[in-house]
């Protein structure tokens, strides 16, 4: 998950991921140069559950961000979060197991906006 100054709505993000299901996650996080905390709000999260790592990168957008998360991630599956997101809970669980149903090499979610 890329951020870059979202320190208005970034733990409303990480709360979302860190209330998954599926128990077998990591969640790479990639600091674009945040200025504002955002990497401070990012931290706890890293430092209170070991699902959760942190890249630091220069800014350069979140195209740059996420390829940085790809190369370091681990695990059979990918999923793109950003940073204003807020992700169901069991949304990844669900996705992995269409996945490992059918075979397929994708899976998509609904997606809802939501207004303050």
């Amino acid at each position: 998950m890329p951020f870059h100054n979202v320190v208005s709505y970034i733990e409303e993000c990480l709360t979302s991921l860190a209330a998954q299901t599926l128990e077998d996650v990591e969640f790479v996080l990639v600091d674009d140069g945040s200025g504002d905390g955002s990497d401070v709000i990012a931290k706890g999260f890293a430092a209170r559950d070991p699902r959760f790592r942190i890249l630091r990168q220069e800014t350069r957008g979140p195209g740059p961000a996420r390829n940085l998360g790809i190369r370091h991630a681990r695990g059979t599956y990918l999923a793109f979060t950003d940073s204003d997101d807020v992700v169901p809970e069991g949304a990844y669980e669900l996705l992995v197991g269409s996945l490992e149903e059918t075979g397929s090499d994708i899976a998509c979610g609904a997606v809802r906006r939501l207004t303050p």
